[in-house]
């Protein structure tokens, strides 16, 4: 199946570039509402696993909430707040940033990385997802060493959750940029496992989202589209993931996931906001992210075109 052209990128009134990809939005239910190209073989949701994974960490017994489950949740940007924090987490676990199975990085704050003197492994964005990694193991008595194997209790107990939530098997284990295990499933069913996040009243899930609105910095970082995502829409969850992949949901369950076809996130907020549009979302402060400029020495001379969803 050849994915629809989701986003043309028009410079001086002429199309330089397009952008194939897929698109979902599920219903409270579960079950796709509009769908555009191929929604339901699977793909890998990069770092929009993360909110699925903490759900899965807290049946675990992880203890960690509000500014401490968001950075579960996060692709940070390495700006000092994260860091700090991260640190501050490993050592009440009993741990250090050598027990962290992620590579070191530099930040993805532009201003955090010209300060940076080296890259550290905790200032890789994954880094608060590891650091919840490892202290769920101390928790429930599992085996640092090694927690980042598909076999280790730990990823066992994260795919389980992860299948529970998406309504669907895992279709593929790999290796994700971060290290740790990657779990691949339809666009639909991380459309669906969003907004059964979102909805929820009581339990981890309520707390994972709960923790994610009430910190959008932690999650992302400034300047970043996932913290102006939640920040400008009252309730709303949102992760990116590497590759061009977005999700997010709404409080009554409403969800959308997208993928585009070439990795390229540039399409992905436009998307998002037009997906907004679609279900009747006030966007009118999320204007930078919906029409983000083509430049020509310096100016604004075109713009990101996406479709209007019907």
């Amino acid at each position: 199946m050849t994915n629809p052209v989701l986003a043309e990128v028009v410079r001086s009134g002429f199309v330089e570039s397009v952008h194939r990809g897929a698109l979902v939005i599920t219903g409270p239910e579960g079950a796709a509402r509009l769908a555009l190209g191929d929604v339901s073989s699977p793909v890998y949701p990069r770092s929009s696993n993360k909110p699925l994974q903490a759900v899965g960490m807290l049946r675990a017994g992880l203890a960690f909430t509000g500014e401490d489950l968001a950075l579960a949740c996060a692709s940070h940007s390495g700006e000092p707040g994260h860091v700090k924090r991260v640190l501050e987490l490993l050592s009440a676990a009993g741990l250090g940033e050598r027990d962290l199975a992620c590579p070191p990085d530099f930040p993805l704050h532009v201003p955090s990385m010209r300060d940076a003197a080296e890259p550290r492994r905790v200032m890789m964005n994954c880094s608060g997802k590891h650091t919840a990694m490892l202290t769920t193991c101390v928790r429930a008595g599992w085996p640092v060493a090694g927690y980042f194997a598909p076999d280790h209790p730990l990823q066992q107990a994260l795919a389980a959750a992860v299948s529970s939530l998406t309504g669907e098997p895992i279709a593929h284990t790999g290796v994700d940029g971060c290290g740790a295990p990657l779990f691949a499933f339809s666009l639909t069913g991380l459309a669906r496992a969003f907004g059964r996040i979102a909805s929820a009243v009581d339990g981890p899930s309520a707390e994972v989202a709960s923790a994610m609105r009430a910190h959008p910095w932690l999650v992302a970082g400034t300047g970043r589209e996932d913290t102006a995502l939640m920040s400008g829409v009252e309730g709303l969850i949102a992760k990116a993931g590497a590759e061009g992949v977005q999700a997010f949901a709404l409080p009554d369950g409403f969800a959308v996931a997208i993928k585009m076809d070439d990795g390229a996130k540039r399409a992905c907020a436009p998307l998002a906001v037009s997906a907004l549009r679609y279900l009747g979302v006030d966007v009118s402060g999320l204007e930078e992210l919906a029409q983000p400029p083509v430049s020509g020495g310096g100016q604004p001379v075109g713009e990101i075109r996406v479709p209007e969803l019907r």
